[in-house]
């Protein structure tokens, strides 16, 4: 009697292991954490769209989710100042991320004229806004793919891969903004919150802010900047979607002039920069 020869072929199969969950603080981290991540981690930013990062508070279904995130990653923006703690205490063995580190924090831009005020609530003297410089982010994603690689060195060369990717991409941004701006012979625009600092400093520009230190000027400031803005012939107010307009809407009445809204928190990071570049170039043309 034969027996009966029984082949056991093994296959092995592949078990994928969880993205890495990461919560950050603004939308335009969240974008930079899934260029360079890919299909390796799960993102969510805190500050949800159309949501001032000065006054948020996380939800309480958001503070229960960071309890299982791998990995927070923090740009400083005044809401955190109060609420670190407690995001730390969600999570103690969470690492945190600053992204700035390394990187020259700027003050933030006073409205010239104004009267110095000493009210620190939620302000803080350094500007948070890193990320509208493209030359900054170049540092900033080369830290989310260190980081990423030493949370999860399985996938550290998709990790730096992604990363040359998109510093092409910047790369290509920062030509595109600088053909826009070089140009122009006026540098100086008016905002209403002074969100866009290093944005102005990589492209020679000069941010004249109505806020001053998160808080609205009184009547003498405000009729000193409607002063300003006539000597220097500014006809447009650049306003932020997640800021009251009225203020900047008053100061553009009493110059002749209009308000555009342009968002540095806007999720789609590259097309927004060239947008609001764009923005500047027809502005600030003579």
């Amino acid at each position: 009697m034969r027996r009966a020869l029984i082949f056991l072929l093994w296959i092995p199969v592949a078990v994928m292991a969880e993205p890495m969950h990461v919560f950050v603080s603004v939308l335009p981290l969240q974008t930079f954490v899934e260029k360079v991540g890919g299909p390796h981690v799960v993102v969510q930013a805190l500050v949800r769209p159309g949501y001032n990062p000065q006054t948020y508070d996380p939800t309480p279904q958001q503070i229960s989710a960071l309890a299982k995130a791998d990995l927070y990653i923090r740009a400083g923006v005044p809401f955190e100042h109060a609420w670190m703690d407690r995001i730390r205490s969600a999570n103690p063995d969470m690492p945190i991320l600053d992204a700035r580190a390394g990187i020259a924090l700027r003050e933030m831009d006073k409205h010239r004229h104004g009267p110095v005020q000493t009210h620190h609530d939620h302000w803080h003297e350094h500007d948070p806004h890193v990320w509208t410089s493209p030359l900054l982010v170049k540092q900033m994603i080369g830290m989310i793919r260190d980081t990423f690689s030493e949370l999860d060195p399985s996938h550290s060369a998709d990790y730096s891969s992604n990363h040359d990717a998109f510093m092409l991409e910047l790369d290509q941004l920062d030509r595109d903004i600088r053909a826009l701006l070089e140009p122009l012979g006026q540098r100086q625009f008016m905002v209403f919150h002074p969100a866009w600092g290093y944005f102005a400093d990589t492209y020679g520009l000069v941010q004249v802010p109505i806020e001053h230190e998160g808080k609205e000027p009184g009547g003498r400031a405000l009729a000193r900047l409607i002063d300003q803005a006539k000597a220097e012939k500014i006809r447009v107010i650049f306003v932020q979607p997640q800021f009251d307009e009225r203020q900047a809407r008053q100061v553009a009445r009493a110059i002749g002039g209009g308000v555009i809204a342009i968002d540095p928190l806007a999720q789609d990071y590259c097309n927004n920069l060239r947008q609001v570049a764009q923005q500047f170039a027809e502005v600030l043309q003579p």
